[in-house]
Order: structure tokens, then C-alpha cells, then sequence
């Protein structure tokens, strides 16, 4: 009985001996193969020590990556809506020296000795440059990008000359049963007033101030009153309010000169932009230089009414 049973499980025929010996070969070869590939194909030796060494080096220069960064400062977004800057900015100190000093005549190395950044020296010197005047020792505290610790400590240092600040103040005649105050009847030259004159003028606060002046720089001054009625948010109604004390005086307006300006130079004025200011460009290119303002009409893009916006403001000399 336990003959006949082993013979039914462990005879195998030709056949089946066969598979199983092909079975088991498959097996082992599969099984020796990774330790035949190392003896027959040579393994690639690595210094491990030389990896540890650089991984060491990259952590070194990554820290000394951060530490620069710890001390570097950016001043370009330090300021808030209202120009000023953030108290909780800090600044990088510099050895500066103090003296006396007249902001209206004071020279880049002046500046630099008082301490001052070089950005803030250039928009120092281009706001001069465009007629800009300090008229008393706190106006220093309006320059962009002066910290209100730096004016603090050279406003007794400024020593300013008599500037050329005038209004033109008339007296506008009524009959005599009225009555009015001095003060309503007061003429402003809005080409050199400040914030504090026109702030002087109803329905001006000093955000629409600063506006206007600003407004003024861009265009380089002011040829007509009604010039003032396309600043932004200005309203028409409170325009119409101030336009009879507004007045242009002897002052110049700043012109560009078409036949040497850049497209970046001509497109920062309000009247041109950019599209204006390459066709421009790209017609003195084809054509040479101007003779006269005259020839920009022969643009397309110059239409009759921005020729007689922007004249003023070109110059061929």
C-alpha cells in the first residue's frame, strides 16, 4: 500500500523529469547570476571620503550664503503710500561726518559725507536739477528715501541762502459794499508752489497737493491753468473752485529735445507714452533730424490734438 503510494507521487515520467531539471537549471543560474557579474565585470571603486568632503564644502558655502543675506538690505520697497519710511526698517551704518550745509547747492560728495545713500543722492540731485528748492530746514524731511533719522540729525546742519520763492499775489477789485478776506483773493503761480500753498487752496488736501506737484514734474511744468484739471482724481467741481487763484508765471517749461531724446526719455512724458515716443524715434531713424517740432504731424500717431498738448514740451535745439 505505502509502495503504491509513493510510487503514484514520486515517479515522474521522461517528460516531467525533464521540466524539473530545466526548472531547477533556470533557478540557480537566475540565482548566481549577480554573483557572476561582479567576478566577471570589474565594480567602479568610489571615495566616499572625497563625497563627504563636498557635501562638507556646499554646507560651508550655504551658510556663508545666508549670513551675506542676514546683512543685506533692500530699500527699494521701504516706503509706505505716503513716502515715508517704515520705522521698522533698519539701516546700514555708515561713517558720515557732520558740518554745515545748504541742500540746494550741497555737492554728491557733500552727501556722501553727511551719510547719505547713493539713490537717495541721485533723486536729491534730479529733483535740483528740475528746478526743485529747499526753502526751510525741515523740507529736507519730504526727500524719498531720506530716513527720518537722518533728518532728524542734519536738520541743524542746514544753513539755507535766500531763495527766489515768489507768489504772485493780487488783490482782485469787488465794489465796496463787499468785503472779502486778503487770503481769498491770493494768486498762486503753480509752477512753483509747494504743498503748503496749494493745500492753502479749498478742496485741496495734501494728497491732491502732492498729486498736482507731482503731475507738474512729469510733464516738466505747467504751460496752461486748465493743465491742473487732468490730475488724477482731481474733481471738475473743485477745479472750477481753485482755477481763478491758479496762475502761470515767467517760469519755463522743461523741454525735450526730439532729435537727440531716447525712447525711454520721451515715453516719461505724460502726453507721449510709448507708442507716440517710438514712432517718433523710429522716424528720426528713417528720416534724419528734425528741422522743426512742426514735422512730428507728418506721424500718423500724432493727431491734431496731441500736437497742440505736446509743442510746448519739443524742441529741435
Amino acid at each position: 500500500m505505502w509502495k503504491q503510494f509513493l510510487n503514484n507521487y514520486f515517479i515522474f515520467t521522461r517528460k516531467e523529469r525533464r521540466g524539473t531539471i530545466i526548472i531547477v537549471t533556470l533557478i540557480l543560474f537566475f540565482a548566481l547570476v549577480p554573483f557572476l557579474y561582479s567576478m566577471v565585470i570589474p565594480q567602479n571603486q568610489y571615495n566616499y571620503s572625497d563625497y563627504k568632503n563636498e557635501i562638507a564644502r556646499l554646507n560651508s558655502t550655504k551658510n556663508d550664503s545666508v549670513k551675506d543675506k542676514m546683512y543685506a538690505r533692500n530699500f527699494d520697497d521701504q516706503f509706505n503710500d505716503d513716502h515715508s519710511l517704515s520705522e521698522e526698517k533698519k539701516y546700514a551704518v555708515t561713517k558720515t561726518e557732520t558740518f554745515y550745509f545748504d541742500p540746494n547747492t550741497a555737492s554728491q560728495d557733500d552727501w556722501k559725507r553727511l551719510g547719505i545713500r547713493e539713490k537717495t543722492i541721485h533723486t536729491i540731485q534730479n529733483y535740483i536739477s528740475k528746478g526743485g528748492k529747499f526753502y526751510k530746514p525741515e523740507d529736507i524731511k519730504k526727500i524719498w528715501g531720506l530716513s527720518p533719522n537722518d533728518a532728524q540729525r542734519l536738520i541743524p546742519y542746514v544753513s539755507i541762502k535766500n531763495t527766489n520763492k515768489k507768489y504772485t499775489f493780487e488783490k482782485a477789485e469787488y465794489p465796496a459794499s463787499k468785503s472779502f478776506s486778503a487770503k481769498s483773493t491770493l494768486l498762486i503761480d503753480i509752477n512753483v508752489a509747494d504743498t503748503t500753498a496749494l493745500i492753502s487752496l479749498p478742496g485741496i488736501g495734501s494728497k491732491l497737493a502732492q498729486r498736482i506737484i507731482a503731475f507738474r514734474n512729469k510733464l516738466g511744468g505747467f504751460y496752461s491753468v486748465d493743465q491742473v484739471a487732468e490730475t488724477y482724481l482731481l474733481p471738475d467741481s473743485t477745479f472750477q473752485k481753485i482755477k481763478p487763484r491758479l496762475v502761470i508765471g515767467s517760469n519755463p517749461v522743461k523741454q525735450i529735445n526730439i532729435n537727440t531724446a531716447s525712447v525711454d526719455e520721451m515715453k516719461a512724458q505724460p502726453y507721449l507714452r510709448y507708442n507716440i515716443a517710438n514712432a517718433i524715434y523710429q522716424y528720426r531713424q528713417q528720416h534724419g533730424n528734425f528741422k522743426s517740432v512742426e514735422e512730428i504731424r507728418k506721424i500718423m500717431l500724432v493727431t491734431e490734438e496731441i500736437f497742440n498738448k505736446i509743442q510746448p514740451y519739443l524742441t529741435v535745439q
